[in-house]
């Protein structure tokens, strides 16, 4: 046996005697990274620039097979499977080509976050993550002399199903970067606990649902593995006290992101099927007449126009803001993973990606390869008050198109991407993520989701009665009188709508 595999070995059998995992005594902090693999922050729509943190207490930790209590009146406890660092020395402003050096040991981690609690937390997560039994570590130490940083493997079980599998080459910030960067901020103490974030595939656990994680380094010698860290979810009976803080809340965008996506958190299309066929029915002109008796005159995205003329377009929105160039943002801002290709890349079934440009059309706002990936990722259709590139390939695609323009030049002439899934305006009119959008040759109509069930019918109902006076006009009747109807003729209709 080697040296470094005796000291791991103590270390596992110190583990065995105290209530910390596998650590060999309490931590004087766990500090984790809020989002540092690339196909989680692809789940999310969103790459941060920089690595950034939050602080869990050590009250939180707990051995491998243990239970994780989900508190009473909650829904969403999700958890994630995690490499975790135990740092071996101090390190105060360390350089990245000295910070492996510092680490001690890594071990597996689950940092458990209960999304019930988040929205009142504002990214402190000290409820919704700080719980107890919410740091489960272990159940072994691998020295880190031992294995490569950059090819460490973390997966995930749930029930005994693979849940999560990814490798630390898939990090956006490499673990030698993530402690060098906390070290030149305070000081990194040996025993300090460093949880360096989840891939995608966390999502929600419910009692009696056991969750398995492992960390392990498959290529290096001897492929040593941390063993299967074991967590027990069982179901809390003591309700929160109103009269102390604010209680658990829960909605659809936090049923999204703890389960991972809408079709898994079981909500469903955003438009239902009976909804979405009326819509897809109605004509952009009737809709707006309703809306605009219900004092809603600006709801109609205008100047743009569908590239392929005959197109309809039924779906929900997801937004994407462009700013006017400032070549220094755009160097910060315009190259690499940008929110432009952020947003074609998350935009899910049934979303009309809506795009502000200002109505500026001296550039696109994008070509057939951005269209190409929206078409395959499911979405209903694009809008942008701006330009679009590849015109003939775009329309080739097949995706329902609406823009204020073609135009040769490439995003970066006129804009800077700056942010999605927010509020925008577009054609003069303001959209919101989940607001539906409907189109035909007249433009596109906004409506807002809670009005549009009544609007769709009273929409349908007006085209049946629009339709039947024009067979009116057509057999040879006057207008007058009859358009709009008068009480004669009114009840001529609904003697007509009776005996259909």
């Amino acid at each position: 046996m080697s040296e470094s595999e005796s000291t791991a070995d103590d270390e596992v059998g110190i583990a065995a005697r105290q209530p910390f995992g596998a650590l060999p005594a309490r931590p004087g902090k766990i500090i984790a990274v809020h989002l540092s693999y690339t196909s989680r922050a692809d789940q999310r729509g969103r790459r941060p620039a920089h690595p950034s943190y939050f602080l869990k207490p050590s009250s939180s930790l707990a051995a491998s097979g243990g239970v994780v209590e989900r508190p009473a009146g909650t829904e969403l406890l999700a958890f994630e499977g995690e490499v975790a660092l135990v740092m071996g020395s101090t390190a105060r402003r360390i350089s990245r080509a000295e910070a492996w050096s510092h680490v001690g040991w890594v071990t597996a981690a689950n940092d458990l976050g209960l999304y019930d609690l988040r929205g009142n937390d504002n990214g402190s997560n000290l409820r919704s993550k700080g719980g107890d039994g919410f740091t489960p570590v272990g159940p072994r130490l691998i020295d880190a002399r031992t294995v490569d940083p950059g090819a460490l493997r973390v997966r995930s079980w749930v029930n005994g199903r693979l849940a999560q599998d990814d490798t630390t080459a898939g990090l956006l910030f490499p673990l030698d970067q993530i402690v060098a960067d906390l070290s030149q901020h305070l000081t990194l103490e040996a025993g300090d606990v460093l949880l360096t974030g989840t891939p995608a595939g966390s999502s929600v656990v419910v009692p009696g649902d056991v969750v398995e994680v492992e960390v392990d380094a498959p290529d290096a010698s001897g492929a040593p593995s941390t063993g299967r860290l074991v967590t027990t979810v069982t179901d809390g009976h003591v309700a929160f006290d109103d009269t102390l803080g604010s209680l658990p809340t829960v909605d659809d965008r936090q049923r999204t992101e703890a389960w991972g996506s809408r079709t898994s958190a079981g909500l469903g299309p955003r438009i239902p099927p009976e909804l979405h066929g009326k819509l897809v029915r109605a004509p952009v002109a009737a809709l707006s007449a309703q809306l605009r008796k219900l004092g809603l005159n600006t709801v109609t995205i205008d100047g743009v126009r569908p590239l392929t003329p005959g197109t309809r377009l039924v779906g929900t929105a997801k937004t994407l803001r462009l700013v006017p160039n400032r070549e220094d943002l755009f160097q910060e801002h315009g190259g690499g993973y940008n929110a432009q290709k952020r947003a074609f890349d998350t935009v899910a079934p049934g979303e009309v990606l809506v795009i502000e440009a200002r109505g500026e059309t001296g550039s696109a706002t994008f070509g057939d390869v951005l269209a190409i990936r929206a078409h395959a990722r499911g979405a209903a259709g694009i809008v942008t008050d701006g330009g679009v590139r590849d015109a003939d390939a775009v329309a080739a695609v097949g995706l329902p198109v609406w823009s204020a323009g073609n135009h040769p030049a490439v995003l970066g002439r006129r804009h800077v991407p700056w942010e999605s899934d927010v509020t925008v305006a577009c054609g003069g009119t303001t959209i919101q993520p989940g607001d539906i959008l409907v189109g035909d040759s007249d433009g596109v109509v906004v409506l807002p989701p809670a009005l549009a069930e009544a609007v769709v019918d009273a929409a349908l109902a007006q085209e049946d009665e629009d339709a039947w006076i024009a067979d009116q006009v057509a057999a040879g009747n006057p207008v007058h009188g009859l358009f709009p109807m008068n009480a004669e003729w009114r009840a001529r209709y609904e003697a007509w709508r009776a005996a259909r």
